[in-house]
């Protein structure tokens, strides 16, 4: 991490400021030559000309040093605030880059924060999910994360495995009778219980992970039931085409707009029936896989017409689904003629008219996914505490087997797979457990 590395710290585009971020033992270097001072006071805000090699000026901004250790990366870092706009962030950062400085690789202020000791990975993690969260709510679980709640739970299951592994290895190592004589019992009790904790979190964070990357609604129904009518209310302005012609929605069609503090990417699709048009065959499969992809469905039918097969289909279609479906029937300004044999408790609206009603349950059910458990909001880190989950499941079952040997390998691999976004699994722990628990080698 010799390098002293560089980047735009703020999004891309027009904007009244733009940061330009430097770390690296060269920093302060870089910053001086630039704005042609002698010496910057860490943690002040210097306003300065910022000169190119040819002496020109690039512009005026707002330097700040952060000295190391005192630093988001625990390296020297000068934050550049210039004028925003497309041009101006870009000139300092070439100019940053002939003195000597690297363009920074993706992550990689963040990655020399967790090797210099700044952050853990699973802080990191946190922060890049608060960046891309897709909610106010997501926001607030991950913020919730951050202030060290997840970290804590990971560290004890991981703390908690390695004393254990510490017990099994001195019995394989050492003679039974210096261990406690309940220890297996114990052992077995703790393996339970995370294994438990963590399917918890895995299983949490599934069913709530439309909160971070934005729930996906799929609108559904035989042609002409006013799908494309609900998804133009929904976006508030004119999308999709409308017709009375059935079959006028050949492609899905996706869009994004936001309900309350909600991003919602909604897809509307072709209406689902028995076709000889390829074109409109291509479109019920389309309509289908977007069903398998949603975490949310509108099931939508047509009151002033009477249930027939095309609809029965829908119903058979959704029928073993475990997706979220609000069952809407639409035209309901009109003589009802439809028959709800199927019991289904209706949302009744007007697309054209008011679709208030639908607007209140969606984000009433969009609130309800505020929890004060733990949540896990990377997919990478969820997949971890699924796997540990099992593994630790799995170890149970050789502790109870008497496969001592098996049952240690198996701890390992959940201690290194939660270490991950802990701390690195040192060997040295294992032998601190023993010679500190046991006295041994006395």
């Amino acid at each position: 991490m010799s390098d002293t590395i560089a980047a735009i710290a703020t999004a891309h585009g027009v904007g009244s400021i733009s940061i330009v971020r430097l770390s690296g033992e060269r920093a302060l270097e870089f910053a001086l030559k630039l704005s042609h001072k002698t010496k910057l006071t860490p943690r002040h805000a210097t306003f300065t000309k910022l000169f190119n090699q040819n002496n020109e000026i690039i512009d005026e901004a707002i330097m700040i040093y952060f000295k190391a250790p005192y630093s988001f990366t625990g390296e020297d870092i000068v934050e550049f605030q210039t004028h925003g706009g497309f041009s101006v962030s870009e000139v300092l950062l070439e100019e940053l880059v002939s003195l000597g400085a690297r363009l920074a690789l993706a992550g990689e202020f963040s990655k020399r924060a967790c090797l210099n000791g700044k952050m853990t990975p699973l802080k990191a993690l946190n922060i890049q999910d608060l960046i891309l969260s897709k909610s106010a709510l997501a926001a607030k679980i991950i913020a919730r994360n951050m202030q060290g709640n997840l970290g804590e739970l990971l560290e004890k299951i991981r703390t908690d495995l390695v004393k254990t592994l510490a017990f099994v290895e001195t019995s394989i190592d050492y003679a039974d009778d210096d261990l406690p004589s309940d220890l297996l019992e114990q052992i077995s009790t703790m393996c339970e219980e995370n294994s438990k904790i963590l399917k918890e979190v895995y299983t949490l964070s599934q069913s709530k992970k439309g909160l971070i990357e934005g729930f996906k609604i799929a609108i559904v129904g035989k042609p002409n039931v006013g799908k494309s009518s609900l998804l133009n209310a929904l976006l508030s302005y004119e999308r999709a085409i409308v017709s009375d012609i059935a079959g006028t929605t050949r492609d899905t069609i996706e869009e994004s707009f936001k309900l309350g503090t909600h991003l919602l990417r909604i897809i509307d699709t072709a209406g689902i029936r028995e076709s000889k048009d390829v074109i409109e065959q291509i479109g019920v499969a389309l309509s289908k896989k977007s069903l398998e992809d949603a975490d949310i469905i509108l099931a939508v039918f047509d009151a002033s017409r009477v249930q027939d097969k095309e609809d029965e289909k829908i119903f058979d279609l959704l029928a073993n689904t475990d997706k979220k479906i609000f069952w809407i029937l639409n035209k309901s300004d009109l003589e009802n003629v439809f028959k709800n044999t199927q019991n289904k408790n209706f949302i009744k609206l007007s697309a054209q008219k008011d679709i208030t009603l639908l607007k209140e349950e969606l984000q009433n059910y969009l609130n309800s996914f505020d929890s004060e458990g733990i949540m896990v909001s990377s997919l990478d880190l969820i997949n971890a505490c699924k796997i540990s989950s099992e593994v630790i499941f799995r170890a149970k079952g050789l502790l109870e087997e008497s496969s001592l040997e098996l049952f240690a390998f198996e701890l390992n691999l959940a201690i290194n797979e939660l270490a991950r976004f802990t701390k690195d699994f040192q060997r040295d722990e294992i032998l601190d457990e023993m010679f500190g628990n046991f006295c041994l080698g006395k």
